[in-house]
């Protein structure tokens, strides 16, 4: 009797085991790849695609989906759901979509606001077949140097320069070349840079089976016997380094790419799943990062949905039985209602939690212990510089430069965000160097005889809160000159490095956290979203940080989900999608990668063949 009963379980749980990987039709196919398209110069063409104004006559009729937010999670979300079959509609507060991949021109010069440059979209990799079926075949990377990116430890005579190559061998060999005392801490490490990168989606699996199953598989310690991801996870990072070498500039090294997060209140797998995101190569968008949104909005249009913009969402309308089945948009003085059975949030954990949803919702334990998992992100300061003369004639180059004074980051990130606001702007630790009009080989062509210049540091987000109530571009003299403060601190750093830039200097604007509040909705100013700490990557933080939402039907998407940057924020779309569809779309994804290496594989056998012919 037993026996059978247990191969009744047996059978139930294998068909709906079965029915949950593989009884949804995949939303992807290599049919809907196709090559891409010439590319589209004319502004006003493209503005009808990525400034397209809300109005209620566009919207389109018997949605499935409405998605707040059009940043990349958001918008890969909804082009994944579009090719679901799902009727979506992107709203963003913003004049112009895109989140942090959207660009703006001013003057004549062409700024990338947050995507200054993307790894791991070679050929037939897992993100850039992702990137190929959100914008049907039409977005194009090109390749930067090997050398991407240089770091700059120490000033004056005391500065020490660190060159960083891609490569599967390269990166590592080149990394030993310069520190010939440390080869077996950069073996280590590169060890752990490969486990990190290999069993990431370990934490993903975490995310996508009920959550009482990963936390009995993380309590029990049967997950630490499958990877020691869930250990590296929440490990940190400067207590990990400190058991490989002493020296810091290599500590340095092994976490140059920061956000926000001091390398003792980090995890050493992000950090290392940063440095190996560039080992196959460093991408830019070809035509900008702006191609990414205009793109994939028209994957979602041509699947019957929509984006439109300035549409800021007000609430999100939640009913008696507590599940969410629409959103209330601001037009003008008045708020129009927008209903559809599933609302996905890309804005941030923060601001759905304590500003869409209703208050009583807002109070409930559950969404307070949600809330009690994430901290508030650091807030971001970019200074954009637009120069009159050509990168060969300024000396500039696409390799990132990273500047740090000093090689103690953890005291160096301290000591700054100690200090006063008065005392900030003058003893700045560390910043980056970004030459987007280098990187993108049609800068050229859309605006010839012109560079242009991005500087990019973190900033505390209390010292520019005394004008959050202002207006953007009305904030007064007293605001202007104090993110000046900062700027020509930046820039007079950046001519150090750059020495023609200073007389070729046209125009400058300055985005401080309210900048990046009012433009990208960003929560405090901070770009990469809640704070991407030691605590938030624990396996079990991991487990309980999902998609779904203590409320029905509400579902988020983004950085806050995964991880920070535009390939974090991909895979919270992806993840965020698998969840609504209840199906995991990350198969659909292997299979379709594993199809196309073996149909590489045949057509350079093929080739071979020809040419012994």
């Amino acid at each position: 009797m037993w026996f059978l009963i247990f191969l009744v379980w047996l059978v139930i749980w294998a068909g709906g085991t079965y029915r949950y990987l593989y009884g949804t039709p995949s939303p992807f196919s290599l049919e809907s790849v196709r090559p891409p398209g010439p590319r589209e110069f004319d502004q006003k063409k493209r503005d009808k695609v990525i400034k397209q104004g809300f109005r209620l006559d566009k919207v389109p009729l018997n949605l499935d989906v409405i998605v707040i937010g059009s940043g990349i999670g958001g918008l890969a979300a909804g082009a994944t759901l579009a090719k679901a079959g799902k009727k979506v509609l992107v709203l963003e507060q913003h004049y112009q979509a895109g989140g942090c991949c959207h660009t703006y021109i001013e003057k004549g010069f062409e700024f990338d606001v947050g995507l200054h440059y993307i790894g791991q979209v070679g050929e037939n990799s897992l993100l850039r077949v992702a990137f190929d079926q959100i914008s049907e075949g039409q977005l194009e990377f090109h390749e930067l140097n090997q050398h991407f990116d240089t770091i700059h430890i120490g000033l004056g005579d005391e500065k020490r320069e660190y060159t960083i190559l891609s490569g599967k061998t390269e990166m590592k060999a080149h990394l030993m070349k310069q520190f010939p005392d440390d080869t077996e801490a950069i073996e280590t490490f590169f060890k752990i840079m490969k486990v990190s990168a290999k069993h990431a989606y370990y934490l993903a699996i975490l995310k996508l089976i009920p959550q009482w199953v990963s936390l009995f598989l993380l309590k029990s310690g049967i997950g630490n016997l499958v990877s020691s991801v869930f250990r590296l996870s929440g490990t940190c990072a400067t207590e990990f380094v400190n058991t490989l070498t002493s020296n810091k500039d290599l500590h340095v090294i092994f976490a140059y790419l920061f956000y926000g997060v001091p390398p003792k209140d980090s995890s050493i797998m992000i950090n290392s799943l940063l440095i190996h995101h560039y080992k196959r190569g460093a991408f830019y968008p070809k035509g900008g990062a702006s191609e990414i949104a205009f793109h994939i909005i028209r994957t979602i249009q041509k699947y019957g949905g929509n984006c439109l913009v300035r549409a800021p969402v007000s609430r999100i309308l939640v009913n008696e039985k507590g599940e969410a089945y629409g959103v209330k948009v601001r037009k003008g003085q008045e708020e129009v209602e927008v209903l559809a059975p599933v609302v996905v949030s890309n804005c941030g954990i923060f601001t759905t939690f304590q500003k869409l949803l209703p208050p009583e919702i807002r109070a409930k334990t559950d969404i307070q212990e949600r809330l009690d998992i994430m901290k508030h992100g650091r807030g971001s300061f970019l200074v954009f510089s637009g120069f009159d003369g050509t990168e060969e004639e300024l000396g500039l180059k696409s390799t990132n430069i990273w500047l740090f004074k000093d090689n103690d980051m953890d005291k160096s990130m301290d000591d700054f965000f100690a200090l006063s606001k008065e005392e900030a702007p003058d003893n700045i630790p560390m910043m980056m160097i970004t030459i987007p009009s280098s990187k993108d080989p049609e800068a050229k062509i859309r605006h010839p005889g012109k560079s242009c210049m991005t500087i990019l540091m973190m900033v505390k987000y209390e010292w520019f809160e005394e004008w959050k109530d202002t207006s953007a571009r009305k904030r007064g003299d007293e605001y202007y000159n104090y993110k000046m403060r900062f700027a020509n601190n930046l820039f007079d750093w950046a001519c150090t490095h750059f020495p023609k830039i200073k007389d070729k200097l046209v125009f400058q604007e300055v985005a401080t956290p309210l900048t990046n509040t009012h433009y990208l909705g960003a929560q405090r100013g901070a770009m990469y979203s809640s704070e991407h700490n030691l605590e938030r990557f624990r396996a079990e933080t991991v487990a309980r940080n999902r998609c779904s939402t203590p409320v029905k039907n509400l579902y988020i998407s983004g950085q806050d989900v995964f991880s920070c940057g535009i390939a974090g924020a991909l895979h919270g779309g992806l993840l965020c999608a698998s969840a609504v569809l209840d199906h995991i779309v990350y198969l659909d994804l292997v299979v379709l990668k594993k199809t196309l290496k073996k149909r590489k594989a045949r057509e350079l056998a093929q080739l071979a063949k020809k040419k012994l012919q």
